[in-house]
């Protein structure tokens, strides 16, 4: 298991070159000698998008996106049967967001590893991921495949995660009804006692409030923790 961390600029050690930091692991473990770890970090760096002549110099001189193509190929270097994405595109610029995911679905279709890819961009995790569970406060919410999920949630708090991302076309979006969440967000160290989404729900009734709810499965391969799952939208959606 490996990480790829969300903050490119203070995940790589500044006093080290790149090709120390990709053959870090190796080093560690006392993996080949000094002269094939060179060789095999260059041979990494290729794979993400960089060269040879990288290998020799430090974080500072790339850019956020270059540090991560650095980032990924350190993960790489281990050889890891799972990859724990944190966010790893959020400070990127948009135009290298699309280039590091490229990368990334590439990486994996290539050398069959799984991801766990956590992010707050919705697009983002529809377009990477095979499957989606929905957190809120540390709790699962919804868990199913993503088209599931994303063409038939059932879960208010996924609902209004949806109702929220801006639909392009001017005439959809101006009849489009987004779902606004009121109240605050519960401190995670004196969460709710039953569901944690219980104090921002619209739908929530008095068992909400004292009783945890169980995850169920709502339909084949599609799980919900709710007292009150809004199935009428996976009916009616399945419908259309």
């Amino acid at each position: 298991m490996q990480m790829i961390f969300q903050d490119p600029f203070s995940s790589l050690n500044p006093r080290m070159t790149v090709g120390e930091i990709v053959s870090e692991g190796w080093a560690y473990r006392r993996m080949y000698s000094k002269k094939e770890r060179h060789s095999k970090s260059i041979e990494l760096l290729e794979v993400v998008g960089l060269n040879e002549e990288h290998a020799s110099r430090f974080p500072h001189e790339f850019s956020g996106g270059q540090r991560q193509r650095i980032g990924i190929a350190r993960a790489l270097s281990m050889n890891p049967e799972i990859i724990i994405c944190d966010e790893p595109i959020s400070a990127l610029d948009v135009s290298i967001q699309a280039q590091i995911m490229n990368l990334m679905i590439g990486l994996q279709k290539e050398k069959g590893f799984t991801y766990i890819f956590i992010a707050h961009d919705l697009s983002m995790v529809r377009y990477i991921s095979t499957n989606i569970m929905v957190m809120y406060l540390g709790s699962q919410m919804e868990f199913g495949s993503s088209n599931e999920i994303y063409n038939h949630a059932v879960h208010p708090y996924t609902c209004a995660l949806f109702s929220a991302i801006p639909i392009p076309d001017p005439n959809v979006e101006k009849e489009h009804k987004r779902i606004i969440l009121e109240g605050e967000i519960p401190s995670p160290i004196n969460a709710p006692s039953g569901c944690k989404f219980s104090t921002r729900c619209s739908y929530a009734k008095e068992i909400c409030k004292t009783k945890r709810p169980e995850t169920k499965e709502v339909a084949p391969n599609h799980f919900c923790a709710c007292h009150f799952p809004l199935l009428e939208n996976l009916r009616r959606n399945k419908s259309d």
